[in-house]
């Protein structure tokens, strides 16, 4: 007997809902209720200097008003914190962890005088014996080998953690836990069996797989979605001024946009349906084989 499928949508509360998070949300809840799955919301509010008031209520209204419903509770990653730091505790245990002192001026100057591409972090604190209780980022020790998967839409990709990312950081400077610990740790604790979100985030993935493995976590199904690209060629996002979807327009228009951008057919004249109705039928006739395999689409 198959396990059931589990989804889920995890926005950060940095600004409201815009298309290509619509786009995201949109894919991953088709991809959960075709195969009569369960669809969880998870906010990685963990960022709170970038935090925007409201924004998380927003968010979860402009799913409701979407009509992209949820099952269970919300998940709140500022609520999380114990359990991400029995986390690092056990991989401090386990000797995969150490502490980093270096700043991004010394990280960017150690680059440039080795060589190496941009971002890649050269390992000059592993073995310098930092005690864990002076400031510092806690690192993950990667090792000299490639992490690859099959991705559902881009397909076959592989990273060469050591050559391509370096050692990568599970808990900042400041304290706060890093992306790359909190999604893997949620990710397995929710029981995720299949993640559908943006191309921005397919990098990210040998590395999220690669601690998977250290935490003995499994490893989900992916699918990476084209992101939605302004006029100017940049990614759609709060940071770059998205426009947000409005609330009070009828939500249908902006689903059979985010569809069509998907590379489904929606049936002729549906936006006429409900809006539940042309969701079931979004549902009945979602083909994830259709989805384009490019990293990012101008928005229709």
């Amino acid at each position: 007997m198959s396990s059931p499928v589990i989804g889920r949508f995890a926005p950060s509360p940095t600004g409201p809902l815009h298309f290509g998070s619509l786009i995201a949300a949109l894919g991953s809840w088709l991809q959960a209720r075709r195969q009569g799955g369960a669809w969880f919301v998870r906010m990685e509010d963990l960022d709170k200097p970038r935090e925007q008031p409201g924004a998380a209520d927003a968010i979860l209204r402009a799913l409701e008003h979407f009509g992209l419903v949820w099952d269970g509770e919300v998940i709140y990653q500022s609520q999380r914190q114990e359990l991400y730091l029995a986390t690092l505790e056990r991989l401090r245990r386990d000797g995969r962890l150490y502490l980093c002192r270096c700043s991004r001026a010394e990280i960017r100057e150690q680059g440039l005088r080795l060589g190496l591409p941009e971002g890649v972090y050269s390992g000059r604190c592993r073995g310098q014996h930092h005690p864990f209780s002076a400031d510092g980022a806690l690192r993950l020790q990667v090792e000299d080998r490639e992490v690859g998967f099959t991705d559902g839409v881009q397909g076959v990709y592989r990273q060469s953690l050591q050559n391509e990312v370096g050692d990568f950081v599970l808990r900042r400077r400041d304290g706060l836990i890093a992306y790359q610990l909190a999604v893997v740790v949620d990710d397995g604790a929710q029981g995720v069996s299949e993640v559908v979100r943006g191309s921005d985030l397919l990098d990210s993935t040998p590395r999220q797989i690669f601690l998977q493995q250290c935490l003995g976590l499994p490893t989900p199904l992916y699918r990476h979605l084209p992101v939605a690209l302004a006029p100017n060629g940049q990614k759609l996002s709060k940071q770059n001024l998205a426009p947000p979807l409005p609330l009070d327009s009828d939500p249908r228009q902006a689903l059979v946009r985010a569809l069509r951008f998907l590379g489904q057919r929606p049936p002729a004249g549906i936006e006429l349906a409900s809006r539940d109705s042309l969701l079931a039928t979004a549902i009945e006739h979602w083909r994830p084989g259709e989805i384009p395999t490019r990293m990012g689409i101008h928005e229709v």
